[in-house]
């Protein structure tokens, strides 16, 4: 038993609010457990300068953590972004652009912002899952102005943090288990069942590819729940 009581192979609770706030063209407030990630979607009429004229369009993210997003205050990265915050940015744009059609979105930017307002673990995989709602719901909205056709969406992406901590296979971490894991992956699976990307890391010893194929059913199962959520969330 873990220590919020739940089993080895069961996600925190997930709610996600659909148009959390009132301007941006799609937002959504997804909460998983104690990590709450506010995201929303911006729509911009040009693409950046390495992409004008080629006819399509380009999804990208911003992330970052509210000050006390965290136990202690965390202080605000303006002098410049570290390299984790460069990275999950990275992540999160390239697990978004594999859920819809560029060449049909236009020439046209859409900024997912990503801001963690409490963080219990797992906020880069949070943000995906999170962030694609918030994505849909703009290009939904782009869809019903008639200036993009619906065949645009692919396929819907989720993310879920993986790990193994005092010698067990668990999903979904929460802080203190990912604090102590000896194997640590974040994995980003799209409603196809095709892998977009799987970061993994033996933080001691090496592990096996037994512990590797546990993992990734893990992954999968959780994901599959998190796909649910987002379907009926933009319901």
């Amino acid at each position: 038993m873990r220590a919020d009581g739940r089993a080895f192979d069961e996600l925190r609770p997930i709610t996600i609010i659909t148009d959390y706030t009132r301007y941006a063209e799609g937002s959504a407030l997804i909460q998983i457990g104690d990590t709450w990630v506010l995201c929303t979607a911006t729509v911009e009429d040009f693409v950046p300068p390495w992409l004008k004229d080629r006819g399509q369009g380009w999804v990208t993210a911003e992330y970052a953590m509210l000050p006390r997003s965290t136990l202690t205050r965390t202080p605000r990265e303006s002098k410049g972004l570290s390299g984790r915050t460069q990275e999950i940015r990275r992540l999160i744009g390239r697990a978004l652009r594999a859920s819809i059609d560029l060449a049909r979105l236009g020439e046209r930017n859409i900024i997912i912002d990503c801001d963690v307002i409490q963080a219990d673990g797992g906020t880069r995989t949070a943000s995906i899952t999170g962030g694609y709602v918030a994505l849909a719901l703009a290009v939904r909205r782009l869809i019903q102005a008639g200036v993009v056709e619906p065949p645009i969406f692919r396929s819907p992406v989720a993310a879920v943090s993986v790990g193994v901590v005092n010698g067990e296979p668990l999903l979904d971490l929460a802080y203190t288990e990912d604090a102590s894991a000896e194997v640590d992956f974040n994995v980003v699976r799209n409603a196809a069942g095709h892998f977009i990307e799987v970061q993994g890391t033996a933080e001691g010893e090496p592990f096996s590819r037994e512990t590797l194929d546990q993992l990734l059913a893990l992954a999968e199962k959780g994901i599959a729940q998190l796909l649910r959520a987002q379907t009926e969330a933009l319901r």
